[in-house]
C-alpha cells in the first residue's frame, strides 16, 4: 500500500482521483474549512463509503476514528511520535468532520491522515505565521488574596485572548523570596486544563505535596510553606493563539499563612437581601475565600416554587463576597440560595467534607451532588 502526500500552504483543498471498486473515478478531496477561527474544521469529501461509515459512526471509539482520520503537528520526522490533535469527529452531509478543540497555531505545520480502504492520504500544510500586534495579557490570577494558605490547592490563569497550548508548565514559575524556583510544584498533566475558549487554564499544585500522609509530603514537604513569601512568574514568552508572545511579563507575590483543614460552614455567610422591585443585587458574604471559578456556577437563587431566578453573579473582595443580580425586579416573597457541597474554600476543603478526607478512599464509581439550602426574603417596600 502506497502513501499519496501533498503539502499546501494555508488554508485550502487536496483533491485527489481514485478508482472505486466500480473501476470509476472516486475524488476524494480534505478540506481545511475556518483555519483561523477557535475550532477549525477539516472535512473528507467525496469518499464513496461515507453513508456505510454514518450507519457505524456511532459505536466508533476514539482509537477507531484515529484510524480512519486524524491531525498531527507535523515536526518532519519520519518517526513522529506525537498524539493527534484533540477534536471531535461527525458525519455532515456527505462529508466526514473533524472539528479541532483548539485553535491552530501560525507557523506550525500540521498533517491530516485518511486512510481508506486503498489508500492513505497525507496532507501537510503550513498555518502562516500571523501579523497581529502583540497584545494578549494576563487579566487576572486568582485566589485574589496575597495571603494563600500552605496548602492552597489551584491557581486560575485568566488571559485576555486564547492561548497556545503544550507549553503552560514551562512558562509558568514559582520563585521563593531569594529569586530561586521551587522544583516541580505543579501537578503537570499531559492535557492542560484549558476552558472552551482557551482563556483560561487552571494550575493544581501537586496533590501529593499537600495531602499528609503521602510520600512527596513527608519527604519533599509542601510546595510552599508557611510563613514564606513567593512570586507566581508568567513568562512574556509565552505565545497565544496567533503565535505572538505575551505583551509583558506577569508576577504575583503572595505570603503563606498555616495549613487550612476546615471545611466551609454555609451556617457563618451573612446573606443580605435586597428590595422589592429593585434591581439589587442579593449579597453572600464569607469569612474565608472561596474557590472563584466554583463560585460562579455552584450558586443559585430559587424562588418559593423551586424555579431557578435567571440573573449575573459578580464576585469580588477576594472572594469573600458573591452578589446575584437579577434579570427582573425582585418580587416580595421567600427565596433560598442553593449551594451545591462540591464549593471548595481555597485549599479544597468542600463543605462538610474536608480534602484529605479521601487520601486513601476507594473512587466512587457514581458521583452525586447534594446541595444545601439557605433560606432568605424579600420584604415588601415600605
Amino acid at each position: 500500500m502506497r502513501s499519496i502526500e501533498r503539502l499546501f500552504v494555508g488554508a485550502g483543498i487536496l483533491a485527489l482521483t481514485l478508482l472505486s471498486a466500480s473501476g470509476l473515478p472516486n475524488t476524494i478531496a480534505i478540506r481545511l474549512e475556518n483555519p483561523q477561527s477557535t475550532h477549525p474544521l477539516f472535512k473528507v469529501v467525496g469518499w464513496d463509503q461515507i453513508g456505510k461509515i454514518s450507519t457505524q459512526a456511532t459505536h466508533f471509539g476514539t482509537d477507531q476514528w484515529h484510524t480512519l482520520f486524524a491531525v498531527y503537528v507535523d515536526s518532519g520526522s519520519l518517526d513522529d511520535a506525537l498524539p493527534p490533535i484533540l477534536g471531535s469527529y461527525r458525519i455532515e452531509g456527505d462529508a466526514l468532520v473533524f472539528q479541532a478543540r483548539f485553535p491552530l497555531q501560525p507557523g506550525l505545520r500540521y498533517r491530516a491522515v485518511f486512510t481508506s480502504a486503498s489508500e492513505p492520504i497525507t496532507f501537510r500544510f503550513d498555518i502562516p505565521e500571523s501579523e497581529a500586534i502583540v497584545s494578549t495579557t494576563v487579566e487576572h490570577v486568582y485566589p485574589s488574596t496575597n495571603r494563600l494558605p500552605e496548602n492552597q490547592l489551584k491557581f486560575y490563569l485568566h488571559f485576555s485572548a486564547p492561548m497556545s497550548r503544550g507549553e503552560a508548565y514551562s512558562r509558568i514559575h514559582l520563585l521563593d523570596k531569594g529569586g530561586d524556583p521551587i522544583d516541580f510544584p505543579f501537578l503537570e498533566l499531559n492535557e492542560e486544563l484549558w476552558d472552551r475558549e482557551g482563556k483560561r487554564l487552571t494550575l493544581l499544585f501537586d496533590p501529593g505535596r499537600i495531602k499528609r500522609g503521602l510520600v512527596p509530603y513527608e519527604e519533599v514537604g509542601p510546595s510552599i510553606k508557611e510563613g514564606e513569601t513567593y512570586a507566581l512568574v508568567i513568562d512574556r514568552d509565552w505565545r497565544d493563539a496567533r503565535g505572538k508572545p505575551l505583551k509583558q511579563d506577569f508576577k504575583k507575590f503572595f505570603s503563606v499563612i498555616a495549613a487550612d483543614r476546615k471545611t466551609p460552614d454555609p451556617e457563618s455567610w451573612l446573606l443580605t437581601p435586597p428590595q422589592a422591585g429593585s434591581l439589587q443585587p442579593f449579597s453572600v458574604e464569607f469569612p474565608e475565600p472561596l474557590d472563584h471559578g466554583l463560585l460562579m456556577r455552584l450558586l443559585e437563587v430559587m424562588d418559593i416554587q423551586g424555579n431557578f431566578v435567571e440573573g449575573s453573579v459578580q464576585v469580588d473582595r477576594n472572594e469573600t463576597r458573591w452578589g446575584f443580580t437579577p434579570q427582573q425586579p425582585w418580587k416580595a416573597g421567600d427565596y433560598s440560595l442553593s449551594v451545591d457541597t462540591t464549593l471548595e474554600d481555597l485549599a479544597g476543603n468542600r463543605i462538610n467534607r474536608p480534602f484529605e478526607v479521601d487520601v486513601f478512599e476507594r473512587v466512587e464509581e457514581r458521583i452525586t451532588t447534594t446541595t444545601v439550602s439557605l433560606p432568605f426574603q424579600v420584604l415588601p417596600r415600605q
